[in-house]
């Protein structure tokens, strides 16, 4: 058995209103175990059995058929979560928010991060191991360059950003 984090993308924003409560059902109909579920932003810790190669399109799909949207998650072994939070990169400060971006594709990734002209004062950004970490003023996690750049569409089926603090939940 492997212990799994899905990270779903887009949840209870843009009219996509998922109950945590529902939520898990979900994951224990798909016959997963010690579900539990973190925050109101699609955070899912569970256990699957150890050939996992067909998680992901299962999760996706059973999140299409039971609420009907066009659903993308994240899969991340809930270990390398932890190395993950481990390594960020950059000091933390009251008026900074720290964050992750987590990728299924790492061109993707790649991407995001490739010929970036960021402003060093204002923000911080650089790969890690299946990752961009990113740190950014408060109140400016919209208007940054970096910012911008991630929320292109193009990085809307393939990417999905998590907070430091709501990571630390997940462990």
């Amino acid at each position: 058995m492997a212990r799994w984090v899905a990270l779903l993308r887009g949840v209870n924003v843009n009219g996509i209103t998922i109950r945590n409560a529902d939520l898990a059902v979900l994951f224990g109909d798909l016959r997963y175990t010690d579900v539990r579920t973190v925050l109101a932003s699609g955070n899912v810790v569970f256990t699957a059995p150890d050939d996992t190669s067909d998680v992901q399109t299962r999760i996706e799909q059973g999140l299409r058929d039971r609420f009907g949207y066009d659903a993308w998650i994240v899969l991340v072994p809930h270990d390398h979560l932890a190395a993950v939070v481990d390594a960020f990169p950059f000091d933390s400060a009251p008026d900074r928010h720290d964050y992750v971006v987590f990728g299924s594709d790492d061109t993707a990734l790649a991407d995001l991060v490739a010929d970036l002209d960021a402003d060093d004062a204002v923000e911080r950004v650089t790969r890690g191991d299946g990752v961009v970490y990113w740190s950014c003023p408060k109140g400016s996690s919209t208007g940054t360059t970096f910012a911008k750049r991630a929320a292109a569409a193009r990085f809307k089926r393939s990417t999905t950003t998590r907070n430091t603090n709501t990571l630390r939940k997940l462990l």
